[in-house]
């Protein structure tokens, strides 16, 4: 876990404050972590277990626990070079 709140807190710390967080299961996989930025940045880690991810959250000053709400999807900012991988061009 100390891995996990270092990178969430180098996120955090280049993508201002605060952060968001949404935690997702993933099956047996364990959970994703996806981190958006005060700037529209996004970036995950994944983590365990849905507990784990959630302690990671608290654990970072700054980060906000989220859903993928409305307010947390128009805050991401994907670019096109993204998107194109997204559509698998």
């Amino acid at each position: 876990m100390a891995r996990a709140v270092k990178t969430a807190s180098g996120f955090v710390a280049a993508h201002g404050k605060p952060s968001r967080a949404v935690v997702e299961p993933v099956g047996r996989a364990g959970a994703r972590l996806v981190l958006v930025g005060d700037d529209g940045a996004m970036g995950d880690v994944f983590l365990p277990d849905v507990a784990t991810a959630e302690a990671v959250v608290e654990a970072v000053p700054d980060l906000e626990r989220h859903e993928w709400d409305r307010e947390t999807t128009a805050a991401v900012r994907i670019g096109a070079a993204h998107r194109h991988k997204m559509a698998g061009r």
